[in-house]
């Protein structure tokens, strides 16, 4: 009688584990639906400082970018 209840208390725990498994995605996709829902597009003023933002980030990337390389050119013929 002790092996039927053991098979059974390993059954339940079984299926516990794939509840457990199975959840997790569907928990998951709820938030992501719940967080999509509460997002909302930016009006222009908004879409235009981040476009702002991000072209000033562009240029002052490449102009960092530009300096080094200048800095760089004399260094590589001196040692070379």
């Amino acid at each position: 009688m002790a092996k039927v209840s053991e098979k059974g208390e390993e059954k339940k725990q079984s299926n516990n584990q794939v509840e457990k498994l199975v959840e997790a995605p569907v928990e998951f996709v709820r938030e992501g639906t719940q967080f999509l829902a509460k997002c909302k597009k930016p009006d222009l003023k908004e879409y235009t400082k981040i476009v702002k933002a991000v072209g000033i980030g562009f240029v002052a990337v490449g102009i960092i970018g530009y300096a080094i390389k200048l800095i760089h050119i004399p260094i590589r013929y001196v040692i070379v």
